[in-house]
């Protein structure tokens, strides 16, 4: 695996592309210079947890033969007030919509989030305490 990282500007703006050519845009906070043209790294992390999870869980969900409309992650998390101001605590919110079987799932977050996501290993092996919510609508 590996990504690309160009300067866009004369500050922390940068695009970076993975192996699909893909751009993400990617800048600092304010306080080094960033102007608010792409997303944060600490965010990037987040938003990795989040669609990790969310990829598993979809798939497992429709191997259960799950009526799934819609699916919606919102992840927030918790930094240490020092240097450097990693993640201590991470909790996501899971919604999906459809015709699903709460005891499925339940079992399928489960098995998503804390087995077969990459990023959560890591980051809980790092020492971040991650939580999460699943919260089911009937269409």
């Amino acid at each position: 695996m590996k990504i690309e990282l160009k300067r866009v500007n004369d500050a922390v703006h940068f695009e970076a592309t993975g192996s699909e050519d893909v751009i993400v845009h990617v800048d600092g906070s304010e306080a080094i210079g960033g102007q608010g043209l792409g997303v944060r790294p600490m965010e990037l992390v987040l938003m990795a947890l989040g669609s990790c999870s969310s990829f598993d869980l979809i798939s497992i969900l429709k191997k259960q033969r799950q009526d799934i409309k819609d699916v919606s992650v919102t992840v927030e998390g918790e930094r240490k007030d020092a240097t450097p101001a990693v993640f201590t605590k991470i909790h996501m919110t899971v919604n999906i919509l459809g015709d699903v079987d709460p005891a499925k799932a339940e079992k399928a977050a489960e098995l998503a989030i804390k087995k077969y996501c990459s990023v959560h290993d890591m980051l809980a092996a790092g020492g971040v305490e991650i939580t999460y919510s699943l919260q089911i609508k009937a269409e």
